[in-house]
């Protein structure tokens, strides 16, 4: 009866978890919704927030090593809430979910750890900053200067990050719309970090450098019950500008965009929907789906028509919540890397 008992009070979580990115349609009730005008607290806001339904910190990292291969590094921290509140012990209703990866030109290394909220497994703390789960950790004294570690059965990471630049709030000051109709997130990044570290593969350790970005993003509902997914891109220019430019589709082929260019000095533009536009140009069977693996970006008032290329286009994460993630390469009026995201290819 305890064991029957506790995999029902683990279990309805992952469920609600599982139900894909479609999902972040459902309602809100009883759930915080974000309001425009946000104002942040910080350290505190870099910490979870119970009282909304969905939320993630979530780091990806262009490398290289010292032949001059690219790598890409994802750790990412997710926690879905069936209530908004926290208690202690396993009837808590808050669940955290983890997913890792190593991309490189040839492979694509994945693992995810799930934890329940409550009994220390799992979280975030502020001051110093930690974000962990198991033995997986995103920790330092700030949020500016962290250690990035994650491990699965035959790839593991550890990486320092330290930020040369100022956190980055996209929409309206942090206030990200994600439809028509309103649907909304609280939405900012750290797109500046400077990396080093190693990486450990089956062909053995590989000492590495770049950069990395994480986007730190909370809400109730951030998708309308008509979007069915998304296409988000974050790219690196060699200028050392940066662009983050989303795309959400709609069940009727029709797409919400929006997007952030961030000068090199940090300062940032704002675009609403139409500003930003991403075409499909080649597509892949990864996984037994057709997944668009190479794409056209353009933001005219920046002059932006690029290519961006998957790096390795079969960097599909066949996770409990199946979606694409991979590094890119950019070419075009700008050169570059960053990071392509699809879900909702199912």
């Amino acid at each position: 009866m305890i064991v029957r008992v506790l995999v029902i009070l683990f279990w309805l979580p992952l469920q609600a978890a599982a139900q894909g990115f479609a999902g972040l349609g459902t309602d809100a009730e009883g759930f915080a919704v974000p309001t425009p005008d946000p104002v942040f607290d910080f350290p505190e806001d870099h910490g979870a927030h119970p009282d909304y339904r969905i939320e993630w910190w979530y780091l990806t990292a262009n490398l290289t090593g010292p032949d001059g291969t690219a790598y890409g590094v994802q750790w990412t921290l997710f926690r879905s809430a069936l209530a908004p509140e926290t208690r202690e012990g396993w009837s808590d209703p808050q669940v955290w979910f983890a997913h890792a990866a190593v991309t490189t030109p040839e492979q694509h290394f994945i693992t995810e750890r799930v934890a329940r909220g409550g009994v220390g497994q799992a979280g975030v703390s502020v001051q110093p900053f930690e974000a962990w789960i198991d033995d997986w950790q995103m920790a330092g004294p700030s949020l500016d200067n962290l250690t990035l570690t994650a491990r699965g059965g035959d790839f593991a990471y550890d990486l320092s990050l330290k930020a040369n630049g100022p956190l980055v709030f996209h929409g309206d000051n942090g206030f990200s719309v994600k439809s028509v109709q309103g649907q909304a997130s609280y939405y900012y990044s750290q797109p500046f970090y400077e990396v080093a570290g190693t990486l450990t593969l089956p062909q053995g350790d590989i000492p590495v450098t770049g950069t990395a970005w994480m986007d730190r993003e909370w809400s109730s509902q951030p998708l309308a019950e008509t979007q069915s997914g998304w296409d988000w891109f974050s790219l690196s220019f060699d200028t050392g500008d940066k662009l983050m430019g989303f795309l959400l589709r709609e069940d009727d082929g029709a797409s919400f965009s929006s997007a952030t260019w961030i000068a090199a000095d940090g300062t940032t533009t704002a675009y609403r929907n139409g500003a930003f536009a991403a075409q499909p140009r080649v597509w892949s069977e990864v996984a037994g789906r057709e997944v668009p693996t190479e794409w056209v970006v353009q933001l005219p008032d920046k002059g932006i028509d690029v290519t961006v290329a998957a790096l390795n286009p079969n960097a599909w994460m066949a996770l409990s919540i199946p979606y694409w993630e991979g590094p890119v390469t950019v070419n075009g009026s700008h050169g570059g890397r960053g990071y392509l995201e699809m879900t909702g290819y199912e």
